[in-house]
């Protein structure tokens, strides 16, 4: 062997840019092995592309795959594959010259080719000086697949130069040795590297074995077409991914090439782990890119509100940055985003029509998701209304229906949809609020969590009919068959020239309490109702804030109006009252405000109420 060892200085740039890689670009030190597994995916594919092109072969008969041997005792790691390895001069070109890519200067040769048949995630050629992060000298000892070539060994400690030198009995592909730091000797236990290519690698399409034992052997289920994947292999693939012990409720498996390359697999759990008490779950969907892990539990690849999923996507149009750690594209991670959630929430739709039963159970777990999407996701909104659930007066108990639906069975003149808060179905049904609605037999909704009535002011509307709330003041139900109500029709308990005097003689008491008092056209069982005067605050809403707000700031009870119903003998009689006996008279007044305060779900200062009701109460005896 006539050559000699050869040793070369790396240019003043390229050491300042070693540096650079060495103690900079990567944040964790495990992504070393990552990068240099990538780098052997990528001599794998590139060797079998060059097969499949009929060229003859050195060591033909070696099987494709990647070895990774760990010598604790001398703190070694040695990895080697038996892909396309290098000449001496592709040695120099690729090893010696930083952020040279030897993946993208093949691909720029198949430029004729379909990219796509060689699967290539080497795209900046720096990833292989990672390894300098974790060893103090790295020695690369590769032999080319052509047959005329010999070996060579490449060795550096990274710190300015490198060596280049013949060696012999080297096999078709490339091994790299480690010769670990001090403090990164964990990287000699097999049980560590294990454990990063389960992390960072478990989908590379060639074997990987860790001292004698095959770690990948989870195939990238969303790589396959779904119409040759069984049950049985979506359900364990779940398992591996999100690391689950039952089955999922849905999945959905898709890909697209239009606009950008996107290979996904969704699944939507059983359980919904945060109502169970465990705190916010963090986003359950890994990004990769052509099968190698980009960014585990990536919260940019799908909104927030879709943090219950698992699964993976993966993107072969991925910019990345050089680390390959993060994305570098924004505008195109918004419209991975878009593509993403746009499908789920159509595969949603799918299942809502074709197994209603499977909808409901993800609903009863999953709806408040997609109810905080709804507040939250102004591009998705439309779509999340139409898969909103909702109680009604015309329902089950228990039993929940669409906004379509509602929309469906509206009435004939009846333009907006209506609806009405209560802490339970009991309670909004009792709700004086309703009494019209039953009375015109006119249906309504029932939200039935705070959140509801923040999900229908952001939506504002659906189909084109307002969403109403019942204790708005300026309610103006449709005239229906049912007739007029009894408020309307009958004669009132109290007079019609005694309406006005009551309601400013009730509005003095009352004083800042409310914001007026008036007679109302809705009441038919109930003597008074509270209703918001603005339209935007319902009931629920307000007793949120009221929760959060903070002391010394104005009472939000002062905002709202009082109501009171002619026809009911209460009425009347407190007008009576009040020239007979006026400190009773008063005292009913306030009860009457307080229970029409309860009865709106907001609060009222109980000590007051408590006295008050002991003095009416001695009355009676």
């Amino acid at each position: 062997m006539t050559e000699k060892t050869e040793t070369r200085e790396f240019q003043a740039e390229v050491k300042k840019m070693l540096d650079i890689v060495i103690h900079s670009l990567y944040t964790e030190r495990d992504i070393f092995l990552r990068e240099l597994v990538s780098n052997s995916a990528d001599a794998l594919e590139k060797f079998r592309h060059q097969r499949l092109m009929g060229d003859e072969v050195f060591d033909d008969h070696l099987s494709l795959g990647v070895t990774i041997d760990c010598d604790e005792k001398e703190h070694i790691l040695t990895i080697t594959d038996t892909g396309i390895g290098m000449s001496r001069e592709e040695l120099i070109a690729n090893l010696g010259t930083i952020a040279h890519s030897g993946s993208k200067t093949f691909l720029t040769t198949l430029a004729e080719a379909d990219r796509k048949e060689v699967n290539l995630i080497g795209q900046f050629g720096v990833g292989f000086y990672a390894a300098f992060m974790v060893a103090d000298e790295v020695v690369v000892q590769s032999r080319s697949y052509e047959k005329e070539e010999t070996g060579h060994e490449w060795r550096s400690d990274g710190t300015g130069s490198y060596t280049i030198s013949p060696s012999t009995g080297i096999h078709r592909g490339t091994r790299i040795i480690l010769k670990l730091k001090e403090d990164a000797q964990k990287y000699a236990e097999p049980e560590t590297i294990k454990r990063i290519i389960k992390q960072y690698s478990s989908f590379v399409p060639f074997p990987i074995k860790v001292s004698g034992d095959e770690i990948n052997t989870v195939q990238a289920l969303w790589t396959r077409n779904k119409n040759e994947i069984k049950a049985e292999e979506y359900n364990e693939f779940y398992k591996f991914v999100g690391t689950a012990v039952d089955e999922p409720l849905t999945r959905l498996h898709f890909s697209t090439d239009a606009p950008l390359a996107i290979h996904s697999l969704l699944f939507t759990p059983q359980e919904n782990f945060e109502s169970l008490g465990f705190g916010r779950m963090d986003p359950g969907v890994n990004l990769y890119c052509r099968k190698v892990l980009i960014e585990q539990h990536s919260k940019n690849i799908l909104p927030e509100w879709l943090r219950f999923l698992k699964g993976v996507v993966d993107c072969e149009d991925m910019p990345l940055n050089i680390s390959r750690q993060a994305l570098q594209d924004n505008a195109l991670v918004i419209k991975i985003n878009k593509i993403l959630t746009k499908r789920y929430l159509k595969h949603l739709e799918e299942v809502a029509k074709e197994s209603p039963e499977d909808y409901e159970k993800f609903w009863q777990t999953f709806g408040f998701f997609l109810k905080e999407g709804a507040t939250s996701d102004f591009l998705h909104r439309e779509a999340i209304a139409g898969l909103l659930r909702f109680e009604s007066s015309q329902s089950e108990p228990g039993k929940m229906i669409a906004l379509a639906e509602y929309v469906s069975r509206m009435k004939e003149g009846q333009t907006d949809i209506y609806y009405i808060n209560g802490p339970s179905r009991k309670a909004a049904e009792a709700s004086p609020y309703v009494e019209a609605f039953r009375k015109k037999d006119i249906e309504i909704l029932y939200t039935l969590e705070p959140i509801d009535d923040f999900v229908f002011s952001h939506l504002g509307e659906f189909d084109g009919k307002k969403l109403i709330s019942a204790d708005r003041a300026d309610l103006e139900l449709p005239e229906t068959a049912a007739g007029e109500l009894e408020s309307e029709g009958a004669t009132p308990a109290l007079a019609a020239d005694r309406q006005e005097g009551l309601s400013k003689w009730i509005k003095e008491i009352l004083g800042e309490g409310v914001k007026e008092v008036k007679v109302s056209h809705r009441l038919v069982d109930s003597p008074a109702i509270i209703v918001n005067p603005g339209g935007f605050m319902t009931s629920s809403m307000e007793r949120i804030m009221r929760a959060s707000r903070a002391e010394g700031q104005a009472d939000l009870g002062s905002s709202k109006n009082l109501e009171i119903n002619p026809s009911h003998p209460l009425i009347a009689g407190l007008d009576r009252l009040r020239e007979s006996d006026t400190d009773l008279a008063r005292d009913m007044v306030y009860q009457i405000h307080d229970n029409a305060m309860i009865q709106a779900g907001l609060l009222v200062e109980t000590r007051q109420m408590v006295e008050r009701n002991y003095r009416l109460l001695a009355r009676l005896v």
